[in-house]
């Protein structure tokens, strides 16, 4: 009677050391947590407590990163065992799994496979060998399944916010180069005057606004809008400023400009990406405009009481190799001539009632006026937040306003 209760007895402090020594390892897994040690720390203090205090034979630890999953510990393991290979025969566990020996000889050197999942999301994977020579399995499975868990979130948590990091530096960069894509202050001169709105979705956008003076008689501009958005399109448009940029140095009429254009995006984007683009010179001596629109949304020019479209003159830029039925437009400038040009994410604003901003309201708001263009634009952004209310807008929104006087 006396030994079965010292044997009960010593099971128990046996038990509560136990519980003790794991309520330890938590508190400093914990504590290394919250003091940031760097993730190889971590893995250090995993292995070290599962081998050694635990008695694991043998240990995998396998963390998911950049869609690709990579053995962070690993202990005692078979020579042959290939950690290359190891994650296509566990992947399809969801839940804890009991090695069988039906299971595949790969998975044979361990007794149990252990998935941590966050968000519903597998982040990791414990394969262990060992915890059936202990007292307690049950506890044991219990309590490294617990610690797994606090280490593979831990690891994903410092995986996420040096993503942040990575992605607010980027966002940084791509804002201030999309500041420079878009010139602060346009051109004014005796007969014309050019002015811009730009309102991105985000802090970076994909569309772009430019001008080239070639000389106080000749002013060229532009307006593109790249597929897709963000830090990507963005940094497509720094590419294409430069390109507009060195090419209208080197071609002074459209067509060739245009054609020279496209085959230097379609080299850098490999068709991947292309741009919606109009372009525009004004000959004030010549009291001209001649323009090309490379797929781009109509622009609008209004003229003695009478609004035209200015519809596509050849396809998109840097899709295709070649430019098919690329032409040049000509329109003759008289006072207070009026061309506006625009992306779509003017029409794509929505009011409360899920109505379209249509050109048209535009058209009406500043015909039969004879304000300048950075007027005009005034009324026009204004008359856009009064239309929207408080919904948001969808798209990033960009406009160029052209007036002639003589």
């Amino acid at each position: 009677m006396i030994n079965r209760e010292q044997n009960i007895l010593t099971k128990m402090e046996n038990e509560l050391s136990l519980k003790q020594l794991q309520i330890t390892s938590l508190l400093n897994i914990t504590q290394a947590i919250n003091e940031n040690l760097p993730q190889e720390d971590l893995y250090a203090m995993y292995k070290n407590f599962l081998t050694w205090e635990l008695s694991i034979e043998k240990l995998a630890l396998f963390i998911k990163e950049d869609s690709k999953w990579i053995a962070v510990v690993s202990s005692n393991l078979d020579e042959d065992t290939d950690l290359e290979q190891l994650p296509k025969h566990f992947l399809k566990y969801t839940r804890l799994h009991t090695i069988k020996a039906q299971d595949n000889d790969h998975l044979q050197q361990f007794e149990f496979i252990i998935p941590v999942y966050h968000k519903r999301e597998p982040i990791a994977y414990s394969l262990i060998n060992g915890v059936k020579n202990g007292d307690d399995v049950f506890n044991n499975i219990q309590f490294i399944t617990s610690i797994t868990n606090i280490i593979a979130v831990a690891i994903e948590n410092k995986r996420l916010v040096r993503k942040q990091i990575i992605q607010e530096k980027e966002l940084e960069f791509a804002t201030e180069v999309t500041k420079m894509l878009i010139p602060e202050e346009m051109p004014k001169g005796k007969h014309y005057e050019l002015a811009n709105i730009y309102k991105p979705h985000y802090k970076v956008g994909g569309d772009y606004i430019d001008f080239i003076p070639f000389s106080e008689d000749r002013i060229c501009f532009c307006i593109a809008d790249v597929s897709g958005k963000g830090i990507a399109a963005a940094m497509i448009m720094a590419n294409f400023q430069a390109l507009v940029q060195n090419l209208a140095l080197q071609y002074r009429d459209l067509e060739t400009f245009v054609i020279a254009l496209n085959e230097t995006v379609l080299k850098i984007t490999k068709g991947e990406k292309y741009l919606t683009f109009f372009i525009a010179m004004a000959d004030l001596k010549a009291k001209e405009l001649r323009y090309i629109n490379a797929g781009h949304t109509p622009p609008i020019f209004y003229q003695k009481g009478r609004w035209i479209q200015l519809p596509a003159s050849c396809t998109i830029i840097g899709h295709f190799e070649n430019l098919p039925s690329i032409k040049e437009g000509v329109l003759k400038l008289e006072q207070d001539s009026l061309l506006i040009a625009y992306t779509d994410g003017l029409t794509d604003i929505v009011d409360q009632n899920g109505q379209n901003y249509s050109i048209r309201r535009m058209q009406q708001l500043i015909e039969n006026q004879h304000a300048g263009a950075k007027q005009i634009n005034e009324w026009i952004m204004n008359d856009i937040l009064a239309f929207k209310g408080e919904q948001e807008v969808p798209d990033d929104i960009a406009i160029i306003t052209f007036k002639y006087q003589q």
